[in-house]
């Protein structure tokens, strides 16, 4: 029987691979147009709409709400997904684009680590299945304990996931960063199995609540709505506190990370980073930086116009999450002998974002406070970012 199983499990998969090789995924798209958030709101047949969600900050998806607890989340790329109540039916003649979710979610594939930390706070970790990074991939302790128990199952990083593990394993929700958007035929692939796919773009959002409140998202997604509300609502508070109470300290800041071809990457200025420098009461040097329109995190500069621009700042805040660790001031001067010549180096002024740091989505509040603290205290307690000496 098992042998049969297996058989069974690699016809489908064959089958997927030829349809996606020769042709199109089909379906009725709508445009972005017809679907961005000053709609009014989006008509389904047999359903009573009732209400959108209030976002006070996320641009990236928009959450409708109708009677009976159906719920409809419009993410980026004009995908939306409908939130069936448990026992409930989606109505018939639901457009081909929309897809179904139905409650209780469970057996998901987690690829977007940065997900994982709402998920805790949620305490849903249970819903997560499979993960996309193995136990050495993570930094969240529970996530890492998941993994090396059995309890959450490796099934291969986003662009190379197990399929048959995934289709064998009755894996309904794949829950992917935007990193997937580079590699296209595996989310059609994921599709073509009948694994929805959602695409988490939080990373987007250019304030730090926004990124945050991509957590009302996920409550929604699992039924987890009045939690979502409770968690964002602390993180507004902290944050709110802590920018009503700083004084702008007049210090300059640069956050960015080594490139392996010798360029430097710093944040665009639109990215929630620089929100947080700036709550901080710092002073981001790369405020003015042109991104042609495009939405995009970071920059990449050469390294003779990062001397020019950031040498006289006063504070250098390496992302090691990205761009590799660095335990000591030296082992980065050996990477890059310029920064020896940078007022921040001389003046002992240099700090690092740790590895675990993009995994820490709920963190905002405590970066934020660690931030203050080096722009203001000489001998700073800090959370999360550390001093590189």
């Amino acid at each position: 029987m098992e042998r049969i199983k297996r058989s069974r499990i690699y016809a489908v998969l064959l089958c997927v691979l030829t349809v996606c090789t020769l042709t199109a995924c089909e379906g009725n798209s709508t445009s972005a147009t017809a679907r961005s958030k000053t709609q009014e709101h989006t008509e389904i047949e047999g359903l009573e709409w009732q209400e959108r969600a209030d976002l006070s900050y996320a641009e990236g998806f928009v959450i409708e709400k109708y009677a009976e607890g159906f719920r409809l989340i419009t993410v980026s790329e004009d995908a939306q997904y409908l939130i069936v109540p448990e026992g409930g039916e989606a109505p018939q003649g639901l457009k081909n684009d929309i897809r179904v979710i139905n409650q209780p979610v469970s057996d998901i594939y987690l690829a977007a680590t940065a997900v994982m930390d709402m998920f805790r706070s949620l305490d849903a970790l249970d819903t997560i299945a499979f993960s996309g990074a193995d136990a050495k991939g993570w930094y969240i302790a529970e996530a890492k304990q998941a993994v090396e128990s059995g309890a959450m199952r490796y099934a291969g990083k986003y662009s190379a996931p197990d399929y048959e593990m995934l289709l064998s394993d009755n894996c309904s929700l794949a829950i992917e960063n935007t990193m997937i958007l580079h590699t296209p035929e595996v989310k059609e692939q994921l599709e073509q199995l009948g694994i929805t796919v959602l695409v988490d773009s939080a990373s987007n959002e250019s304030h730090p609540l926004g990124r945050i409140e991509w957590v009302k998202l996920y409550g929604t997604l699992l039924g987890k709505e009045a939690e979502a509300e409770r968690i964002f609502d602390e993180q507004v508070k902290t944050f709110t506190e802590i920018e009503q109470q700083v004084q702008k300290s007049g210090q300059s800041v640069v956050i960015f990370y080594l490139t392996e071809n010798g360029a430097a990457s710093v944040r665009s200025p639109s990215d929630y980073m620089v929100k947080m420098i700036e709550t901080a009461g710092g002073n981001y040097i790369f405020d003015d930086l042109e991104t042609d329109g495009q939405k995009s995190t970071s920059m990449t500069i050469q390294m003779e116009t990062f001397y020019t621009r950031a040498k006289s700042v006063d504070y250098l805040i390496y992302n090691n999450s990205i761009g590799g660790e660095y335990e000591n001031l030296e082992a980065l001067l050996k990477k890059e002998p310029l920064l020896a010549d940078f007022d921040a180096v001389k003046e002992n002024h240099v700090w690092c974002v740790p590895k675990s740091l993009y995994q820490e989505s709920m963190s905002t509040g405590e970066l934020i406070t660690d931030l203050y603290a080096i722009l203001n205290e000489e001998t700073p307690q800090t959370t999360y970012l550390y001093h590189l000496e």
